[in-house]
C-alpha cells in the first residue's frame, strides 16, 4: 500500500465514478492527494462522491455525461488540456454486463450496447486522452476488465467478447507507448459487492464478497508514477500479474 501523498498534485480521470468500484476508486485517488475528474451519468451519485472527497480534504471536478457520448469525451479532453495541459492517470471503470443468454438469442441492440459501453467508449477515451497522458511525466492508464475475457463462460458471450477486446486494445496501446513514459494495463477485480455482480449472480450473499473499498487501493496503485509495468493484467483474486 502506497502512502496518501504519492499522487499529490496529480490529475486523474475516473469513469463510472458514481457507484461501485468507480466510486470507491475515485475516493482512494482523492485520499492520495490527486485532483479527481469523476465521470458518470448519475448526478446524485457524483454529488455524494464530491461530498465525501471534500470531507477527505480533496478536490474533484464532476463530469455528468454518458460514457458512450464520444463528443462529450472529446470536449472533456479539450477542457482538461485547457485547464491542466496534461493527465496523469486514467482509470476506465465504466461498464455494463448486458444480458446473460445464449449468444444466438442475444438481441442485436443488446450486443451493440455492451460493445458501445465496454469497448468503443474506452477507445474514445484513449483517443481523446492520449496526448494528455503523453504530456504527463508518468502517464498511467488502467482499464477495469474481467476474467470473463479468458473464461468465456456459456451465456456470457457479449460481456466476455467485450472484455477480451478491451484486453487486446490495451495490449496494443501499451506496445505503441513502449518508447514513452505512458504505461497501460488491465485490472481484474474478481467478484465484488456491486450492482453488476448482483445482476449477474442473483441470490448470492453480498456479504460473502469484498466491498469496492477493499479493492480500490490495489487498482489505484496501478496509476502511481512508480508503477512501471505495462501491457500487463493484474488479477486481484490471485494476486498475480501476467502479460496480456
Amino acid at each position: 500500500m502506497t502512502t496518501p501523498s504519492d499522487l499529490a498534485g496529480k490529475v486523474v480521470l475516473v469513469t463510472g465514478a458514481s457507484r461501485g468500484i468507480g466510486y470507491a476508486t475515485a475516493k482512494e485517488v482523492a485520499r492520495r492527494g490527486a485532483h479527481v475528474i469523476a465521470m458518470a451519468r448519475t448526478v446524485g451519485g457524483l454529488e455524494d462522491l464530491d461530498d465525501e472527497i471534500q470531507a477527505l480534504g480533496g478536490s474533484a471536478t464532476l463530469v455528468p455525461a454518458d460514457i458512450t457520448d464520444g463528443d462529450a469525451i472529446d470536449r472533456l479532453g479539450a477542457a482538461i488540456f485547457e485547464r491542466w495541459g496534461h493527465l496523469d492517470g486514467l482509470i476506465g471503470n465504466a461498464g455494463v454486463l448486458g444480458v446473460i443468454t445464449p449468444l444466438p438469442h442475444l438481441a442485436p441492440d443488446e450486443f451493440a450496447k455492451v460493445m458501445a459501453v465496454n469497448v468503443t467508449a474506452n477507445y474514445r477515451l484513449i483517443r481523446s486522452m492520449d496526448l494528455l497522458l503523453r504530456q504527463s511525466t508518468a502517464g498511467r492508464l488502467v482499464l477495469v476488465s474481467s476474467g470473463a475475457a479468458v473464461a468465456a463462460k456459456p451465456y456470457w458471450g457479449a460481456y466476455s467478447a467485450s472484455k477480451a477486446a478491451v484486453d487486446v486494445m490495451i495490449k496494443t496501446y501499451a506496445a505503441e507507448m513502449a518508447n514513452t513514459a505512458v504505461r497501460a494495463n488491465i485490472f481484474y477485480p474478481g467478484a465484488v459487492r456491486t450492482a453488476m455482480r448482483a445482476k449477474a449472480v442473483p441470490g448470492e450473499n453480498p456479504d460473502s464478497l469484498p466491498h469496492p473499498n477493499d479493492i480500490a487501493p490495489a487498482l489505484v496503485d496501478m496509476i502511481e508514477p512508480a508503477y512501471a509495468a505495462t501491457g500487463q493484467r493484474f488479477n486481484i483474486r490471485t494476486g498475480q500479474t501476467t502479460a496480456l
